[in-house]
């Protein structure tokens, strides 16, 4: 089976060995091109190996950068939902004693000079 010309002339023939046939013979230069081809792939595929293992790898460190920086955001929503805690429950104890809540001029929608000094303990 022909496949076309070469660069250098040639025709490049490649046939297939049915079974119990044995192959045609080659001549040295095509046992050196079939050795210059499979080194050739053979780096291609060192290569392409270790191109995709140093993704592995920068995908793993960037993985592990998330995770680190969700635990920090984690511990932080929690102090934060600590301080909403207390701090909603300080609120809860003033609104009790509050002095402007508990006055009834704050009730009254009639505009007053100024409602929160009369309010304040003299």
């Amino acid at each position: 089976m022909s496949l076309g010309p070469r660069a250098d002339g040639g025709v490049l023939r490649r046939s297939i060995a049915a079974p119990g046939n044995p192959p045609p013979p080659q001549s040295p230069e095509d046992d050196d091109r079939k050795v210059r081809r499979r080194e050739k792939n053979r780096v291609a595929a060192q290569r392409s190996r270790k191109k995709q293992t140093q993704k592995a790898d920068r995908l793993h460190e960037e993985y592990e950068g998330l995770e680190q920086e969700n635990a920090v955001l984690r511990r932080e929503i929690g102090k934060l939902t600590e301080e909403l805690r207390h701090l909603s429950e300080a609120l809860k104890e003033h609104e009790k004693v509050c002095p402007l809540l508990l006055c009834p001029v704050n009730f009254v929608q009639v505009p007053r000079p100024d409602p929160v000094a009369s309010c304040l303990p003299r």
